[in-house]
């Protein structure tokens, strides 16, 4: 045997992960996914720009033109 593989595991189980793992996995992903849509549309349609208004003018345009973008009123 060479040293390289010593102590690997071969057995089909030990790559496999738990279904249960797996899929509170890809919940936590979707509920993450969901919280940066829903902070995305409240910068977009409901701040009018405070959040990013500290931070220069130019994310503060940004976001305006993003308004613009998705056909909410700003003016």
């Amino acid at each position: 045997m060479s040293p390289h593989t010593v102590g690997t595991a071969t057995a089909p189980e030990a790559a496999a992960a738990h279904p249960a793992t797996v899929r509170t996995r890809d919940w936590l992903i979707v509920a993450a996914a969901a919280i940066v849509a829903l902070l995305a549309l409240y910068a977009v349609f409901v701040d009018n720009g405070n959040l990013v208004s500290a931070t220069g003018s130019y994310l503060h345009e940004f976001s305006h033109d993003g308004r613009h973008l998705f056909g909410a009123p700003c003016h």
